[in-house]
């Protein structure tokens, strides 16, 4: 009966929560207050970590609302956490003390207990009590405002895990708010700082109920467990249901922005990559091996970015137009930890193409030849920046200006560009779409992915089988680009079996994609970078385990390596470092166990082995071998992890969850370093105790199977590939004493080997032979005498008549010569 009131009580919760977040995140979002995050986007489908005002539950003014007003204005007074990016040391120097200060022990991170929390005071102070009276009213805003700062810490305020979450418990029954459903299913799907038990099955059916309510995190991260089958059964149709519907909200997201879509930068990453990988560079499956980058000693692949940088300037002060030309590309591009800069962009872009073009578009008469290629690209980025609006305020004839100098010289960005204006209208009367579509398929032939999709799109109106078929084809080579928008038609052929056969696993892993690509979106990525690479490692692990629960392969290495005990470090400092227990969040084994398996699930190599790691020494839960052997055979699968190969080769070694089998442990170890040669000092020295071990079994006739002699298989050739064979042999010799050093070691005019010396020598060869065969005859004859005359002496014992003479009468050269015939005699 007490189970069935509450689904009773939490079915109303979700229905309540439909009609209350009907208009919630419109109306949030559409706030001009500075104070609220995601305002600038009405898509955002969730708040990420600060202020968001649930301003959808009434249209009436609730009660406590000048509390909270007033609170918001004691908010603005406090200074804002802003994480800065820590730059990494460059060069020489400061990539040694970089290392040098990472092997400095220090003492556990710990959150400060309730008793001991940082004390609050001025602005903030009077911000919470009056939230706190606001709340007491069951103000929906100031439930969600101070839930936020006791999770996130918002504001400097101490973060409270269990307080935080008494709020969202009280905004989700009371309010049915779909943001507190979400958080409610983190806290009971992780477990976090032991506020209430770890549950999947609650966790799930809260996630349910905040996604039919809207939320798209929730939506996310209940396709997510439907498609690994946590908490429930796996279920490929609804997990596409779930999936669907978050990547038709970020397509929509995406073709909202400007002419040619939105852009962002994706700040999806590993943090153990800049490390090389979760057990270090050259160990790791992702940094050796077959994915093994060997980059050109002149390469600037390991460079820092602002090494980069102040290189290509350096260059392009001097003249080097290419230089100018990339700088422009990653200031408009960006990247992780380097924020866009389109009026810098701009700058370089206009100085390259001043040195090929007039401002009237005719081109320089004594211009550097070979510009003309880089001069293309420039104004096609221009002619970008005009048309979406980048930096510049948007002006279609300027566009076209650019746009037209750079189809001039065949730039495909320019093709692409000019035929959007054509297809949309955009600074003209009307649409030319003969005209686009000559741009589009130019385009596309140098392999423009959003010329690409264009191509793919039209042809896809058409309607036509043949015109289907072209259009997958389209969308399939824009795919390779990881473009969104070719990922989502793909999904959608294939989820409406259009031109493709209907599978369900392919066309979630292509709304999947769709989904985890619009991450400025769904996800707070920025938000956990930035307090990663700020130092701010409990705020980053809150930041990414959201992510993680929302289906990221990579938030969730991230969330693992971070909770990970038996990192590998130097063994002095391991035993400093943790001398105490440890009470923040960052230490949970069993969590970062959970995570290390989600992603290795996700075909993450580095964490199946490290998830055998955890089995075979008990981190996190008990011992188990047999769970440790099955998780370091999946990794070796296909040779992709020398460490993996490595273990198993020490297990049998050591007869540890396998048969202690030497000749097995040779074979394991010899394959790891194939795998990785890299390898080859641990390989050696376990290789040189592993023969020792098996000799002195061998001496000792050990039970063991010691190392045998691998089997040189026998090729069983016909005559003629004999033949052949030994032509060739002959061949090679020859070859090789004709090529020989000592042909061009002896001077002009030296003494060789004269005409009359090779014919003694044929003289004296042949001489030899005859000796031998005349020795090998007169042997024979011996022979056959000796027996002649035991026959002989035989016959007269027995009183018979002696046989005649077998060489009648033949002797000398007559016998000699029937000899060498084989017997046969001579006419």
């Amino acid at each position: 009966m007490r189970q069935s009131l509450v689904w009773f009580l939490l079915l109303w919760q979700a229905s309540s929560g439909l009609c209350t977040n009907a208009k919630y995140y419109e109306e949030t979002h559409n706030d001009d207050d500075p104070l609220l995050r995601g305002g600038q986007n009405k898509f955002v489908a969730s708040p990420k970590t600060d202020v968001v005002l649930d301003q959808g539950q009434s249209r009436s003014p609730q009660p406590g609302s000048d509390l909270v007003d007033a609170a918001i204005i004691e908010l603005s007074k406090t200074p804002r956490s802003s994480h800065q990016r820590k730059r990494r040391p460059s060069g020489l120097v400061g990539s040694i003390l970089r290392y040098i200060i990472k092997t400095i022990p220090s003492g556990p991170v710990t959150t400060p207990s309730p008793s001991h929390e940082s004390p609050i005071s001025g602005p903030l102070l009077s911000a919470v009590q009056l939230l706190e009276e606001a709340a007491k009213q069951n103000n929906s805003d100031a439930l969600f405002l101070l839930a936020q700062m006791n999770f996130f810490g918002s504001y400097s305020h101490p973060k409270n895990l269990e307080v935080a979450f008494g709020h969202y418990q009280q905004l989700a029954a009371v309010h049915g708010n779909t943001t507190a459903q979400y958080m409610i299913g983190v806290y009971y799907s992780t477990g976090l700082g032991d506020v209430v038990p770890r549950d999947q099955a609650k966790a799930l059916l809260y996630y349910t109920f905040a996604a039919i309510g809207g939320d798209i995190r929730a939506e996310m991260a209940t396709a997510f467990r439907h498609h690994a089958g946590i908490g429930t059964t796996k279920n490929c149709e609804t997990a596409v249901k779930y999936y669907k519907s978050v990547a038709d909200k970020a397509i929509a997201w995406y073709r909202d922005g400007p002419p040619g879509g939105r852009t962002w930068i994706q700040q999806a990453w590993r943090i153990s990559d800049d490390n090389g990988g979760i057990y270090g560079e050259g160990a790791s499956a992702s940094s050796a091996g077959m994915n093994a980058y060997k980059a050109n000693p002149a390469s600037d692949a390991n460079a820092a970015i602002d090494d980069v940088i102040e290189y290509l300037d350096l260059m392009s002060q001097k003249g080097d137009s290419k230089a100018s030309y990339n700088l422009g590309r990653i200031y408009y591009e960006g990247e992780r930890g380097l924020d866009r800069n389109t009026p810098l962009a701009r700058k370089y872009f206009f100085l390259v193409a001043s040195r090929y073009w007039k401002r009237d578009g005719r081109v320089l008469e004594n211009y550097k030849q070979g510009i003309e290629s880089i001069a293309s690209k420039a104004a096609g980025y221009l002619g970008r920046m005009y048309l979406r609006g980048d930096g510049v305020s948007q002006n279609f004839e300027r566009a076209r200006f650019w746009f037209e100098l750079g189809v001039s010289q065949g730039d495909a960005q320019s093709q692409y560009g000019l035929g959007l204006m054509s297809l949309r209208g955009y600074g003209a009367k009307k649409e030319n779409v003969k005209f686009a579509m000559e741009l589009f398929k130019k385009s596309a032939d140098q392999d423009f992915a959003p010329a690409l999709v264009q191509m793919g799109q039209l042809y896809l109106d058409q309607g036509g089988q043949e015109d289907v078929r072209i259009a997958n084809n389209y969308f399939e080579l824009a795919g390779r680009h990881g473009n969104i928008e070719s990922h989502y038609y793909i999904a959608e052929m294939i989820h409406h079996g259009v031109g493709r056969e209907k599978l369900c696993g392919a066309s979630l892993t292509y709304y999947k994609s769709v989904a985890e690509k619009a991450e400025p979106l769904v996800s707070s990525w920025s938000n956990a970078n930035d307090a990663y690479e700020a130092g701010e490692y409990e705020l980053a692990l809150l930041e990414y385990l959201l992510a993680a629960e929302q289906g990221y392969e990579k938030a969730q290495t991230n969330v693992a390596y971070m909770l990970d005990s038996v990192q590998s470090q130097l063994p002095l400092f391991s035993s400093l470092q943790h001398h105490e227990e440890s009470k923040s969040i960052l230490t949970n084994p069993t969590l970062a166990l959970i995570y290390w398996t989600r992603s290795s699930r996700q075909s993450n190599v580095d964490a199946l082995v490290k998830m055998g790691d955890y089995y075979f020494y008990g981190v996190g839960t008990k011992p188990d071998i047999s769970k440790a052997v099955q998780c370091y055979t999946g990794a070796s699968d296909y040779s992709q992890s020398a460490q993996a190969l490595f273990n198993l080769g020490w297990m049998h070694e050591n007869g540890v969850g396998l048969v202690q089998d030497f000749h097995l442990a040779k074979r394991y170890y010899d394959q790891a370093l194939e795998v990785n040669d890299e390898a080859y000092l641990p390989v050696t020295l376990s290789l040189l105790k592993l023969r020792a071990r098996s000799a002195w079994n061998t001496l000792t006739h050990g039970p063991i199977h010691s190392i045998q002699d691998e089997p040189k298989p026998k090729k069983h050739r016909s005559f003629s590939e004999w033949v052949a064979n030994f032509l060739q042999d002959e061949a090679l010799e020859y070859d090789e004493e004709f090529y020989s050093d000592n042909l061009y070691d002896d001077p002009l005019g030296g003494e060789g080997m004269s005409e009359d010396d090779g014919i003694l020598e044929s003289f004296l060869i042949i001489g030899v032979t005859f000796a031998l065969v005349f020795l090998l005859w007169w042997r024979q004859r011996l022979q056959q005498r000796h027996l002649q005359q035991q026959e002989e002496m035989r016959r007269q014992e027995q009183g018979l008549p002696p046989n005649p003479p077998r060489d009648n009468g033949r002797e000398g050269a007559e016998a000699f010569g029937e000899w060498a015939a084989g017997g046969a005699a001579f006419l």
